[in-house]
């Protein structure tokens, strides 16, 4: 199974941060915490070289909360911080706005001296589905970006205010032009960051069965009593066609659906 989805929205989303990037103070870096390190994508490290960057590590409920702790910590610089969330919930957004204000005191400060207020231009960037919609919704206080629990729902540049300081652009979630590391190519699949149809789902939770199985062998056993291979659980579950034939597809994203809305537990595949 060979993985690559770069559609023709994600080229001109990336050409049109470039653009915006020159009038930009900082950037709100939305990674999904059930695979942060793959939610890094390298064309947007390269846009954002020289701005301030705020690391989010959203969808922290479903995630392995110590590991992203411990991953999270590198992403600490002088120019950089980081905060760990769930976007869904009220109230986190007064972090984030303390954080912009934090990273970019220097512009503050220089326009305080002579008298003048300011405002803070944040570029919210990531991976598709990673959240950045309803992070910039929840930061406004109300629905102005189109949310969806798929990839590809944001499509234009969408400029917000939240208070008086702080104006954002949600943008629409990028990939990079070449998945050449498939490793991370399948982790964003199974984040939802790559359209289902793209990939083989019998081939991807066969995958996702053998990576819980070495890092999170527990939770695997009790969610799946036991068994660790995709007949055993259509067995388990009573999925069959006609005949008696086991439904491995719907065994399948049985298993991807189950790691998506956390209900084997607590996981980072990072």
């Amino acid at each position: 199974m060979k993985i690559n989805w770069f559609p023709g929205h994600m080229k001109k989303a990336l050409q049109e941060m470039k653009k915006l990037l020159a009038n930009i103070d900082a950037l709100i870096y939305v990674l999904d915490s059930r695979a942060p390190i793959s939610s890094i994508n390298p064309s947007l490290n390269k846009l954002a070289e020289g701005k301030k960057i705020l690391f989010v590590f959203n969808k922290f409920d479903l995630s392995d909360q110590e590991r992203v702790k411990f991953l999270a910590k590198s992403f600490k610089k002088p120019n950089s911080d980081y905060v760990c969330l769930d976007s869904t919930m009220s109230g986190s957004s007064k972090i984030i706005k303390q954080k912009i204000n934090n990273l970019c005191r220097d512009k503050f400060e220089k326009f305080k001296a002579k008298g003048l207020k300011t405002t803070i231009r944040a570029l919210v960037v990531g991976v598709p589905n990673s959240g950045k919609s309803t992070l910039v919704n929840n930061l406004c206080g109300k629905a102005k970006a189109i949310t969806g629990n798929k990839p590809g729902v944001t499509k234009l540049n969408q400029w917000v205010a939240i208070g008086d300081n702080i104006e954002l652009c949600d943008t629409p979630g990028t990939l990079y032009p070449n998945l050449e590391n498939q490793e991370i190519a399948k982790k964003l699949c199974l984040i939802g960051s790559i359209k289902n149809q793209i990939f083989d789902e019998l081939e991807l939770a066969t995958e996702l069965l053998k990576m819980l199985e070495e890092k999170y062998p527990s939770e695997l056993a009790n969610r799946f009593k036991g068994v660790k291979d995709l007949e055993e659980i259509a067995k388990n579950r009573g999925y069959l066609l006609g005949k008696g034939e086991l439904d491995l597809s719907r065994a399948a994203n049985a298993v991807i659906d189950d790691f998506r809305k956390g209900r084997i537990g607590r996981i980072t595949l990072d």
